[in-house]
């Protein structure tokens, strides 16, 4: 069996965004860019199935600019077997992503698409839907278990009021959660040999896609700064002091 994980480079998390000073949007000049932190866990779950023996190869894909290879080298340092870079320099959308997901998913004919459940970078928490939809395939989101058995995979997924199982017919869509595991981190002699691991480039024109983008964004600003607190001496003031601000009566 055949996995596709695709994969996104964004601002690595540990970096504070920056907007542009003329409002446009996130300044990426000179900062950090790393694999979205769900992807990883993805890519996680990926091998565990294939040291498992359910799954047979690895494929790591990514949509965006000729950086994006630096993403896919690291998933295949991390155990990825093949990679394949869409390569655009577009703000690709969700919807434009899972066309082209669905265009690759059906020359590769995997058995699952595993992806994370959202990007930390727009947080949109669409793509994995989007490709159950237009691939018309069973969907399992915000898994914290993945089990294969046969034909069909279990996933137990994070809801509001608690946990869900769902069992879907394979070929099937998982997007992962925090919870379903820590990725590894890559080590050194899988460094090296990721170089020589076939990376394809593509263009999304390659598989009929237009990525032109269908929002336009207006302005971008930082949140407002916090505002300091202040001590009250006991209850009676806290009562008072709520009742001044209007949000106690």
């Amino acid at each position: 069996m055949k996995i596709i994980v695709p994969v996104k480079r964004v601002i690595d998390y540990n970096v504070k965004p920056r907007v542009k000073s003329d409002g446009t949007g996130v300044d990426l000049a000179n900062v950090k860019m790393s694999m979205n932190p769900f992807d990883e866990i993805a890519v996680e779950e990926a091998i565990r199935l294939r040291e498992k023996g359910i799954a047979t190869e690895i494929i790591a894909v990514s949509v965006g600019p000729q950086k994006a290879q630096e993403t896919l080298r690291t998933a295949l340092a991390m155990g990825a077997d093949r990679a394949i870079l869409v390569m655009t320099d577009d703000e690709v959308e969700p919807l434009a992503v899972a066309k082209i997901l669905k265009a690759i998913a059906d020359e590769e004919a995997p058995g699952l698409v595993i992806l994370g459940k959202q990007a930390i970078d727009d947080d949109c928490n669409q793509t994995g839907q989007m490709l159950a939809a237009l691939m018309g395939r069973p969907q399992g989101t915000f898994a914290s278990e993945v089990t294969v058995d046969g034909d069909s995979v279990t996933v137990k997924r994070e809801v509001d009021g608690g946990l869900e199982t769902v069992k879907l017919a394979m070929p099937a869509i998982v997007t992962t959660d925090l919870r379903l595991n820590e990725p590894r981190y890559a080590s050194l002699p899988n460094i090296m040999k990721a170089k020589s691991k076939p990376l394809d480039n593509k263009t999304p024109a390659d598989y009929g896609v237009d990525t032109t983008p269908r929002l336009k964004t207006l302005k971008v600003v930082e949140p407002p700064v916090r505002s300091a607190g202040i001590k009250v001496a006991d209850v009676d003031a806290l009562v008072a002091k709520l009742k001044e601000l209007g949000v106690a009566e």
